[in-house]
């Protein structure tokens, strides 16, 4: 937590939400700050899971390593997350949007935004020919 943002008075709801953007852009990650929160409200309220995306999340995760929990009802929130950015549609307007993502680096982005640290690590080393590193160009 920012203790300057908490002497200065800052609520504390809105240092959390810009410490978790601020970790997640640490973390590497490229997706603006607008579309981060959009997905991570998506993902807590969405109720309705498409089992293909289900099943990506479950095989990429496998690959590296990762221990999903959840159940085909109540998937992992990772796996929420990443469909919900797989799903996500490129606004008219926009040259460069996270839609044109392999799914590997879909499913960094979700465990970027989630701080999932040791998901990370496997996803880097388990995908050694995938540059989850993203250069935008205008």
């Amino acid at each position: 937590m920012n203790k300057e943002l908490l002497e200065n008075g800052a609520d504390m709801q809105d240092v959390q939400e810009e410490t978790s953007y601020q970790q997640y852009k640490e973390l590497g990650g490229i997706i603006n700050e607008k579309d981060y929160d959009s997905a991570l409200l998506r993902a807590k309220d969405t109720t309705d899971f498409d089992k293909t995306l289900i099943s990506q999340a479950g095989n990429i995760a496998k690959i590296a390593g990762i221990k999903l929990h959840g159940t085909e009802n109540s998937p992992d929130r990772r796996v929420v997350l990443y469909g919900i950015l797989r799903m996500d549609v490129r606004p008219k307007g926009i040259k460069r949007h996270h839609d044109e993502m392999s799914d590997q680096r879909i499913f960094m982005e979700a465990l970027r935004m989630l701080g999932d640290i040791d998901s990370i690590d496997k996803m880097v080393k388990q995908y050694p020919n995938i540059s989850f590193k993203y250069v935008v160009s205008e």
